[in-house]
């Protein structure tokens, strides 16, 4: 039988299980959720000089939910962070709530970290060519053929990183196949168009590749044959940016956001883009309209005779 503080770490699992089932949280939230919560735990523990119960929980007060964000603050964790260890919290009482474990609402009159507003760092439409175009001379290489499809998937199609390297074999995006569905954070859905050199590459890469794949096999496959690791895409992006000398900010995430902030400047509709991007909110794609503006600015100064 669960003793009390086994009892709310077995509350704290379950409420993880119901984000994953019923919310379609990813693995990554999962897991910075379950941080969140095993450091709030700590804190707590440290003041009661013991292991925090259930019932502790009901007599927390905004004192003690601020303190534990200051001490956050400095361990050095930035606003970001807090802001999500603040919705993992938030979430967390509002489920205890509605399963009537226990109630609390303090949490609710914390004021929630602001957030430095960061605008994406785009390459340049050459560069973004360049960086996808520098493993098509070495195509007789089934690892630089597969790296290039992977990053054509990232630009040309404005995929995650992670929602690249979930293909499977039966998804491929090969000659015939124009579209994707890629189901993205939250379990949000979405059909992405494939364009033909995307297609192109992706075809390319299979012929070479010299392993056997099932059809739920990985579709990107590492030098021995397990699954690609995200790792060695960002490792084929710091050599990219040696040789075309790219800029620091050049990662494989870039390549998305050029993706969207390219269609922007080609005349795309905003819903558009957040569609492709399968953004949940609209205002999240609106930061590429900053992006745009920056852009629009520096080439009026540098081009304009009275700038």
């Amino acid at each position: 039988m669960l003793n009390d503080a086994q009892r709310l770490e077995a509350i704290i699992e379950a409420w993880l299980v119901h984000l994953e089932h019923e919310g379609g949280a990813a693995a990554n939230t999962l897991n910075a959720y379950g941080r969140d919560l095993a450091q709030f735990s700590g804190f707590l523990g440290g003041r009661l000089g013991r292991p925090p119960l259930l019932a502790d929980l009901a007599d927390l007060d905004q004192r003690t939910f601020r303190a534990f964000m200051a001490a956050r603050r400095k361990a050095g964790i930035e606003s970001r962070s807090l802001s999500r260890t603040m919705s993992a919290l938030r979430s967390f009482f509002r489920w205890l709530e509605r399963r009537e474990i226990a109630k609390n609402r303090s949490i609710l009159q914390v004021q929630m970290p602001k957030k430095p507003h960061g605008v994406p760092k785009p390459l340049t439409v050459e560069k973004a060519q360049a960086t996808v175009a520098a493993g098509m001379a070495q195509e007789v290489d089934w690892v630089a053929a597969r790296d290039t499809a992977v990053l054509l998937l990232l630009y040309g199609c404005g995929l995650r990183i992670s929602e690249a390297l979930g293909l499977t074999r039966r998804e491929a995006p090969i000659h015939g196949r124009d579209s994707l569905h890629i189901k993205g954070k939250g379990g949000r859905e979405r059909l992405v168009p494939v364009l033909g050199i995307v297609q192109e590459a992706v075809t390319g890469y299979l012929a070479l590749c010299p392993y056997p794949m099932h059809a739920d096999d990985p579709l990107f496959l590492g030098a021995k044959g397990g699954p690609l690791s995200p790792r060695i895409i960002q490792l084929t992006m710091k050599r990219l940016r040696d040789e075309l000398g790219l800029p620091e900010t050049a990662t494989p995430h870039a390549l998305r956001h050029s993706f969207a902030t390219h269609l922007l400047s080609a005349g795309a509709d905003l819903r558009q883009i957040q569609e492709l991007l399968g953004h949940a909110s609209l205002s999240t794609t609106q930061i590429y309209t900053e992006v745009d503006r920056e852009r629009l600015i520096a080439v009026y100064d540098a081009a304009h005779p009275r700038a």
